[in-house]
């Protein structure tokens, strides 16, 4: 296929099937949300958990023919949990340069009685050579600052006050604690069980791809980064396997025509979880709406 027939479309299609018909070289970005090592179901599809070397020869079996999709500047992001992880890491490092693990507060679930309650997940960064893009930036937190400090004069101190609290802007780690995982009031929320959130994949394709970029997305899911891509000024390609997934993937690409707002990212900058005041969250006709819109 060539990519004028599938650019910014949604394909319904088991993965190995469709990987010999793509182009090459027309990945920006690689975002990759794969069935995590565990025994999990799917609308009615279930994978079964496997041995770790089982798990990584499995990974290898599609991860291998993505290559030949990437340009030469190519970044690569690859989810995983503690089980799935040290397998991702491993097949990764095979075909691509390593440049750090992201661990991210998935701050939703149970606690254990005989155990710590698991509320992280990781992501690979990858790129394909020591060539890239990376728009540390765009990517800033907007922090609040609890103890400020002030010039002898008094003035803030890499620091500003504001109506709402006193902030200060930090460069991106690789410690993210500011995401909420989607739950029942929020719009973008929908019934698949492993949806990533459109803040995790704004930081990503606002720091690793500029605009006009293309998203490559081998497990769609419900299309959060197909959506946010979208938002976001960019191209976007999704295979998923299951067609109920790939109509809620262009039911909210169909909203995001209306609506292109990304929640806990206002003002060019991303802000710290529960930062934002009152009268300022949800409320449309924000400069970054207007010029996503």
């Amino acid at each position: 296929m060539g990519i004028e027939s599938i650019e910014n479309c949604t394909l319904n299609q088991d993965l190995h099937e469709v990987l010999p018909y793509l182009p090459n070289q027309f990945v920006d970005l690689l975002f990759i949300d794969p069935p995590y090592n565990l025994t999990k179901s799917f609308n009615g599809w279930t994978f079964k958990q496997m041995s770790g070397e089982e798990y990584s020869h499995w990974i290898d079996t599609w991860l291998s023919g993505l290559i030949r999709l990437l340009k030469p500047k190519a970044s690569i992001y690859i989810c995983g949990d503690w089980q799935s992880s040290a397998a991702i890491y491993e097949a990764a490092r095979r075909y691509f340069a390593v440049r750090n693990r992201i661990t991210w507060e998935r701050e939703k679930g149970r606690g254990q009685l005989r155990g710590w309650k698991n509320c992280s997940e990781d992501i690979w960064f990858c790129t394909l050579s020591d060539d890239y893009t990376f728009n540390a930036d765009e990517v800033k937190l907007k922090r609040r600052v609890l103890a400020p400090y002030t010039s002898p004069e008094g003035q803030p101190k890499d620091w500003e006050r504001t109506d709402s609290g006193s902030f200060r802007l930090t460069y991106p780690s690789n410690i993210w604690t500011d995401i909420t995982i989607p739950y029942w009031s929020m719009p973008e929320n929908t019934d698949h069980p492993t949806q990533k959130p459109e803040k995790l994949l704004a930081k990503v394709i606002l720091a690793s791809s500029n605009e006009g970029d293309l998203v490559f997305d081998p497990f769609l899911g419900s299309g959060t980064s197909s959506v946010v891509a979208k938002k976001l000024r960019r191209k976007y390609v999704g295979v998923e396997i299951d067609e109920t997934y790939c109509c809620l993937a262009e039911k909210r690409l169909f909203t995001a025509e209306r609506d292109a707002r990304i929640q806990g990212y206002e003002d060019d900058v991303f802000w710290e979880r529960n930062a934002l005041a009152c009268q300022k969250r949800g409320q449309p006709g924000s400069p970054k709406q207007s010029r996503l819109l």
